[in-house]
């Protein structure tokens, strides 16, 4: 994002840049393929997890994968051959977000809407795929759209292509904070004045056994291997490591003055942003939460609120011992009224590069309809958090204000602030 010392730049501290209205919502998940039924898998609040038959052998054979969809024919027509499968998932999700948004491609203005997609790894498989034929085919087995169908531009190339989005097209890879980089990107692009609606948010497909395998090594997965549905765990005391998921997500944003001048009342606004990076270590947060702390702040001044103002925290809570630790204490420090927390990756599991937008999706859901999901697979947080999360059952209540949390790889740190509309 445009921002220094958590300020965007030209603009004075907590001078702010105006709502920006969410008017369409994308969803591709584990939990289901559209609005409805990704938002009725986070109510039930039970994991997705399964067994799949592709990671048969590997030390981790479980993953939350997009079942029930038949990807291809969602996508249509003659292009569906060239693309990986985290650019399908993202075109999905931007139709639905459009089509959601009372907005025609054909009729808006394409050098005045911009693409922003986040992404964290892109398309992996492609690439193992290539990789084997040369080593067991030779040179003329190998794809010529490999790279274009790799790379992780590739989705928001696709997308701008199916949108006839002519404005600009860009793709952060902030690893698991992409998502989130990608809306506070698109906000900034409506801000500036150079586009006047924006597609944003992001997609992750790689549930192959090279990178479950990679994060297994690592010790980043859980492996409860004889219960894979219980593995997903955010903030209990016996959470083991995440389970990795895919899916898209992606929401139309436009200036709140825009949208309700064409009659379209905006499903929740982004009121903030603010972005860090930790400056730690590759993997691992910096573990009091300093730097994550500064992005949840600069998002609290660019929104002009308190930390009290926030009713809801909606956590990156991935169910791995250092980021649940950090992140605790992080939401203990920072809000100390102790508002209701939630974490959907107990259901979807981590999507990697898409879960800050999908997580961005739930936050506005929790404010349309007053209700928070709850954490899956928790009865209880782990005794030295002390914080309030939502567990067994969806919690009534009039939401007004929240935040997103999402962190990645590398120390990025992202926090969206939404108002209910």
């Amino acid at each position: 994002m445009t921002q220094r010392n958590g300020t965007a730049l030209g603009r004075e501290p907590g001078q702010g840049v105006g709502p920006v209205a969410v008017t369409g919502l994308g969803v591709v998940t584990p939990a289901g393929g559209d609005e409805r039924a990704f938002w009725a898998g986070l109510r039930a609040g039970r994991s997705v997890a399964r067994r799949r038959e592709e990671l048969t052998g590997i030390p981790v054979d479980f993953a939350c994968a997009v079942d029930g969809l038949d990807v291809d024919a969602a996508v249509g027509g003659r292009s569906v051959w060239r693309m990986a499968r985290f650019a399908k998932l993202a075109l999905i999700a931007a139709r639905q977000a459009v089509a959601d948004a009372g907005l025609d491609p054909a009729a808006w203005e394409p050098g005045r809407v911009g693409v922003v997609l986040g992404v964290g790894v892109g398309g992996v498989s492609v690439l193992v795929d290539g990789a084997l034929k040369l080593r067991e085919q030779g040179p003329q087995s190998v794809s010529p759209l490999l790279v274009p169908m790799m790379i992780p531009n590739a989705a928001a190339g696709e997308v701008a292509i199916a949108l006839k989005a002519q404005g600009p097209s860009l793709a952060p890879v902030t690893a698991c904070a992409s998502g989130a980089t990608a809306i506070a990107l698109g906000r900034d692009l409506l801000a500036g004045g150079q586009c006047d609606v924006v597609v944003a948010g992001g997609a992750e497909s790689v549930l192959t056994p090279l990178v479950v395998t990679a994060f297994a090594r690592m010790g980043a997965l859980s492996t409860r291997m004889d219960d894979p549905a219980s593995a997903s765990r955010p903030f209990a005391a016996d959470r083991d490591g995440f389970v990795l998921g895919e899916g898209a997500a992606m929401v139309v944003l436009e200036r709140e003055t825009d949208a309700r001048a064409r009659g379209r009342a905006p499903r929740a606004l982004v009121a903030g942003a603010g972005a860090s990076t930790d400056a730690y270590h590759p993997t691992a947060p910096e573990p009091h939460g300093r730097g994550a702390q500064a992005a949840v702040e600069a998002a609290l001044r660019d929104a002009g609120w308190s930390a009290y103002d926030v009713q809801h925290v909606n956590a990156h809570g991935t169910s791995t011992q250092l980021n649940d630790a950090m992140e605790a204490t992080l939401i203990e420090r920072v809000y100390p009224h102790r508002p209701p927390v939630t974490a959907p990756k107990g259901v979807v599991g981590h999507t990697l590069g898409a879960a800050g937008a999908i997580e961005a999706v739930a936050t506005v859901l929790t404010l349309e309809h007053g209700v928070i999901p709850p954490v899956a697979n928790l009865d209880a947080p782990a005794v030295e958090f002390d914080i309030d999360c939502v567990t067994k059952e969806c919690r009534r209540q009039c939401v007004e204000t929240a935040i997103s949390h999402s962190f990645g790889f590398g120390g990025h740190n992202v926090a969206l602030a939404f108002r209910r509309a």
